[in-house]
């Protein structure tokens, strides 16, 4: 049985947390969750897990694996701790891996103790195929999100348009996966992934929309290489109480986890 524990319980921790209960991240169990506030009433209800607060009690936890659900912030605090106690480390804040030294760091660390950093597919498909084909040249890659206004709200997109008004399609950013990544850092770190799997930060041409005639958060990718050519579409449903990520990237992560004891793995 594996050990697992959480950084965080917004949305995803909770959604994780409740999948790893439910049986569907295999034989896994879920020991605890890295909270800031241990008696906050959103953790009220009973579990089988432990809420803490306390970081030392945490991480001497003899968590065999810990998922980050906090955001960039908290990875930066606590992904080289996770390492070095001797945990593997599941990354949704896979836009932080754009500082070079930062990412450089925790590889050396990771091979230092003999752990893996793993970045799920979460809101987008295909990484496995666009890193079997970074095995040879690839040529090009892009990604365009769209995502409805509202899933813009608090980040620099309102800077630029007034998102209320919207009635057509609106690019709020077009450039490479480094800055866009920074830029939007709770929207786009499927951009990173892509990045990571394929051909750099530099090199990964992103375009991002506010789109106010789509209701769900979609992701193309378009590349082309060696192996040929791939376009692949996703179009993920978000959350009511959180429009800037999706149920799927939850599920994608216990696909993660089920896939250590399973004894067929399939899509790696």
């Amino acid at each position: 049985m594996l050990k697992a524990g959480i950084i965080g319980y917004g949305t995803l921790g909770k959604t994780i947390a409740e999948l790893i209960e439910a049986g569907h991240a295999g034989e896994v169990e879920l020991k605890s969750v890295l909270v800031r506030r241990k008696n906050s009433a959103e953790h009220a209800d009973k579990q089988t897990f432990a809420f803490i607060s306390n970081e030392a009690e945490f991480f001497n936890g003899d968590l065999d694996i810990i998922i980050e659900a906090a955001g960039h912030q908290a990875l930066h605090m606590f992904a080289e701790k996770v390492l070095a106690n001797g945990s593997h480390l599941v990354v949704l804040s896979v836009g932080a891996l754009g500082d070079n030294i930062f990412f450089e760091q925790l590889q050396t660390v990771a091979m230092q103790q003999n752990r893996q950093i793993f970045i799920p597919s979460a809101a987008i498909a295909g990484l496995d195929r666009i890193a079997a084909g970074a095995l040879g040249e690839i040529e090009d890659i892009t990604l365009i999100t769209r995502k409805h206004p509202r899933s813009w709200k608090g980040t620099i997109a309102e800077e630029k348009v007034e998102l209320h008004t919207l009635t057509e399609p609106f690019c709020i950013y077009e450039g490479n996966a480094r800055e866009s990544s920074k830029l939007f850092p709770q929207s786009v770190n499927v951009s990173a992934a892509l990045s990571l799997a394929g051909i750099g930060f530099e090199d990964t041409k992103v375009k991002v929309y506010a789109d106010p005639t789509i209701q769900s958060n979609t992701h193309t990718i378009k590349a082309k290489g060696y192996f040929g050519e791939v376009e692949i579409s996703v179009s993920n449903i978000p959350y009511e109480e959180n429009p800037k990520s999706s149920p799927i990237v939850a599920m994608s992560v216990a696909k993660v986890l089920k896939n250590f004891t399973s004894p067929i793995v399939i899509g790696v």
